[in-house]
């Protein structure tokens, strides 16, 4: 049997890779490559945090292969371009891949897939990213969900596939491999040290995620459902860069939580595993509505949002990409994306909703902010939480519902170790008054080594007249809508 070239993508691990799999049952040499093409991912090229967990993915990977008597091909430019090249350099008859659902990727690989074929090469793409392919689910109307409720309990009545399990044996490499490039020529990782904290931080690569998956499952999806919002404690999964790059595929993850219940359900008898499988959903959720609806990256899904006066001050887009917005909250928050790539879940929702309720500033300029620093940035993710956000998607959290980030610090990190690590300069500051330094009396602020406005920011703004602003907004383009 002639060469099979897998083309991996967002798919980069060897355990449940049914592109892998099925190469290797169809017999003849395995020939994996990654193509980087940064033209092809349309408007969205991966951001200076993925690129990093890239470069590190990327060497993981080549080392597991090479441990099996392989090796992982790299190539630049266009990804039609580098598959036709290594098709006449090897003399490969076959190219499987694993599909992936952002528009402007459905677009390149049916072209891609129509010309190989054309030519004669058997193309073959498959499923490894998803428990449900987005065009496969529908509501009763035969249209797409735009609410997670019933979008969920629908998908708990279709089946979900085992995950592809590779064989310990090493599988066949070619006799000759073609001229490839080295890893430092994608120039993936940054010319300055800003990374020193996503180092600390990180581990990725296919062994990583899946002893992270082995650590929650046994220590902490318990208790998931009481401490995940909560950004002092290591409660959540962490997995969400290691399922971007697919080191480890959802199906994994539902196999390991259900195999800790001895029911036969669905979902497992733990409260615990269900939250998180249904956190599990909201990424489903999120292929489903960006497959659907394509061009709600840019522009947002409720019609009547696009004349939203969104403000455009870039001294308060800087000050809050800086985590210098006089919150606390909101600050440890931004500064734990900037040190690590990565920011609790809760504190993104707060995050998000003062950029576009206390800032009026549009849910684009954040997307934006998040898809260059988040290791984890997902189109189809970031789009829907940002959405959610602003109160201009599916199922989205109403414009009216105004985080108030002082509550929100005191109810999730009411002692504020969250906030005294990823703001130091708080860190002598009472419980009391730490997410609100500005209400303490100026004996406390010195003896806490505070001088507001310059150890620590006076806030942009305040509260209850930015609350009132955000409602004034949402009122105009109420009165706007046609009768």
């Amino acid at each position: 049997m002639s060469a099979t070239i897998v083309w991996l993508r967002q798919d980069l691990r060897l355990q449940d890779n049914p592109a892998l799999a099925s190469a290797i049952k169809r017999g003849g040499a395995i020939i994996p490559v990654y193509i980087l093409d940064d033209a092809g991912e349309g408007r969205w090229p991966a951001g200076g945090a993925s690129r990093w967990w890239l470069h590190y993915s990327l060497l993981r990977l080549d080392e597991a292969l090479r441990a099996r008597g392989s090796r992982l091909m790299l190539a630049r430019g266009p990804s039609g371009d580098g598959l036709r090249t290594l098709l006449k350099q090897t003399g490969a008859t076959a190219v499987y891949w694993n599909r992936r659902y952002e528009p402007a990727i459905i677009a390149r690989d049916k072209t891609i897939k129509a010309e190989l074929s054309a030519s004669g090469v058997e193309v073959k793409s498959f499923n490894s990213a998803l428990l449900f392919e987005p065009h496969a689910v529908q509501n009763k109307a035969g249209l797409p969900f735009q609410v997670f409720t019933p979008f969920w309990k629908h998908c708990q009545t279709l089946p979900i596939e085992e995950p592809a399990k590779l064989s310990a044996a090493d599988f066949a490499a070619p006799t000759r491999w073609p001229h490839a490039l080295e890893l430092a020529a994608f120039n993936l990782l940054p010319k300055i040290n800003w990374d020193r904290g996503m180092v600390v931080a990180w581990q990725p690569g296919e062994a990583a995620a899946l002893k992270r998956l082995k650590q929650f499952t046994a220590q902490a999806v318990g208790h998931y459902s009481e401490q995940r919002d909560f950004p002092s404690i290591d409660a959540t999964s962490s997995l969400s860069p290691h399922l971007h790059f697919g080191e480890i595929g959802p199906r994994q993850i539902w196999a390991a939580v259900r195999a800790l219940s001895k029911d036969t359900g669905v979902f497992p008898a733990n409260r615990g595993g269900q939250v998180f499988l249904s956190e599990v959903g909201w990424r489903e959720f999120a292929h489903h509505l960006l497959y659907h609806f394509p061009h709600t990256p840019e522009q947002p899904l409720r019609a009547d949002f696009a004349s939203f006066p969104w403000q455009k001050k870039k001294v308060q887009v800087r000050a809050w990409q800086q985590g210098r917005t006089g919150y606390p909250i909101v600050d440890a928050g931004l500064r734990q994306l900037w040190q690590t790539g990565w920011m609790h879940n809760r504190v993104r929702m707060i995050v998000a909703s003062f950029l576009v309720k206390h800032l009026r500033l549009s849910w684009q300029e954040g997307a934006a902010w998040f898809w260059d620093t988040l290791v984890d940035a997902d189109l189809a993710s970031n789009t829907l939480g940002w959405q959610w956000s602003a109160g201009c998607g599916a199922d989205a959290a109403p414009y009216f519902r105004i985080f108030n980030p002082i509550l929100q610090g005191i109810k999730f990190d009411e002692a504020g170790a969250y906030v005294r690590r990823w703001v130091p300069e708080l860190g002598k500051m009472p419980a009391e008054f730490i997410h609100q330094p500005w209400e303490a009396p100026m004996h406390v602020l010195a003896s806490a080594g505070i001088t507001l406005g310059r150890e620590y920011p006076l806030p942009l703004v305040n509260h209850g007249e930015a609350r009132e602003a955000a409602l004034v907004a949402l009122a105009s383009i109420r009165k706007a809508r046609p009768v």
